[in-house]
């Protein structure tokens, strides 16, 4: 006979959203009863990373255990601009995600089962048991987003283990020297230790497809360019991240669950430019903590309220992206990134953290752009 487990909080998804969700509550409301519904690993398989501007002060208890490298600074790279940048830069790897949410789980938490059915009050597993809880948040990933309209960042990225140091002291966030191919291609270089290193192969492309052997041969192309030897790949992981140009966001939350609070991805929670979910995730994570009334319907007004406010504050940022993707010719994207580096490195951190003001804003649009002026205009005009 089907069991029924009973809870005071049900998150479903263990992914990057869902184990913050988890990991907040557990630390700082110890006395509420959580269940965490995960079929796979804790995580997945995935490396997260973010800038110290990213995760506001009062926020950085909740990432501070789970970070495995932090740097002092970055690079970047484009074919008429190379510039090292001075604000920390940080990793967090999936395995060490996972052991972090997973020690702070009680016995019995952590139920490793697949959701078939996700309501206001109730879980429904694919054994039949049926988790009740009194308040439940979906944290599944990205579902219909067909009412969106999206470009996407996609890449194929991979640890490789070197059979001599590579030398390299600091991360290469975007190297735009390369080959421009699908859109506009940087390659993402993480250097983990002296004889490893993080090779991503990115693309904001029109289309989600990836040709994951493809990305592949030109991992291990850069690779030997760079004078790197190959001795192992030590992971490898394959994604595409949404990239807003506009949309209907309210049908969009309809279309993904009435009623149910959301959390990453499946609530629209990710930056319009760089489709990373981390920030949002940690800030929401953190208000759900310090939440007081935790039952379904407040945590859905609270989940919802959080992602519609940044949709409408983030308007200016499906406009570039409009610009990115409908006014520039795909081989010359690249020359809008290669300005915006040129710019001052805290405008630079706000834009990435969303946080950007009305003067960032003036100064990213100002001076000729980097796209015809008609185009341009085309495209805003063409946005929601």
């Amino acid at each position: 006979m089907p069991a029924i487990i009973q809870c005071d909080v049900a998150i479903v998804g263990g992914g990057l959203a869902g184990g913050l969700i988890a990991l907040a509550l557990k630390t700082k409301r110890p006395d509420v009863d959580i269940r965490l519904i995960e079929p796979g690993a804790i995580g997945g398989e995935h490396v997260w990373s973010f800038f110290s501007s990213d995760v506001v002060e009062a926020d950085r208890w909740l990432a501070a255990s789970l970070v495995s490298y932090r740097w002092p600074g970055y690079d970047v790279a484009f074919p008429a601009h190379r510039r090292t940048l001075g604000e920390s830069y940080y990793s967090i790897e999936s395995e060490r995600f996972a052991d972090v949410v997973a020690a702070a789980l009680a016995p019995g938490q952590l139920i490793v089962e697949k959701a078939i059915g996700v309501g206001p009050g109730a879980v429904v597993l694919a054994s039949g048991d049926r988790v009740e809880a009194g308040g439940v948040i979906d944290a599944r990933g990205a579902a219909d987003m067909a009412m969106l309209d999206l470009g996407w960042q996609k890449f194929v990225g991979r640890e490789l283990v070197l059979a001599a140091p590579h030398g390299i002291e600091r991360p290469m966030v975007m190297d735009a020297t390369v080959e421009q191919i699908d859109g506009y291609r940087f390659v993402y270089c993480l250097p983990f230790a002296e004889t490893r290193m993080f090779v991503e192969d990115t693309y904001y492309s029109d289309t989600p497809d990836i040709d994951r052997a493809a990305l592949t041969k030109r991992i291990d192309a850069y690779a030997a360019k760079r004078g790197w030897r190959v001795e192992s790949v030590a992971r490898e992981e394959v994604g595409a991240l949404p990239v807003a140009i506009g949309g209907d966001f309210d049908a969009f939350w309809r279309g993904n669950g009435v009623n149910v609070a959301k959390a990453g991805l499946r609530a629209g929670l990710f930056h319009p430019t760089t489709g990373y979910s981390l920030p949002d995730a940690i800030r929401l994570a953190a208000a759900i903590a310090s939440a007081t009334d935790l039952s379904s319907e407040a945590l859905h007004d609270l989940t919802h309220g959080t992602a519609k406010r940044a949709w409408d504050q983030r308007g200016f940022y499906r406009m570039l992206d409009a610009m990115l993707f409908r006014a520039a010719e795909p081989e010359e994207r690249y020359r809008i990134l290669e300005r915006f580096y040129r710019l001052n490195p805290a405008l630079i951190g706000r834009f990435y953290a969303g946080r950007s003001t009305m003067t960032d804003k003036a100064r990213i649009l100002m001076g000729k752009p980097p796209v015809p002026v008609g185009r341009a205009l085309a495209a805003i005009r063409g946005t929601r």
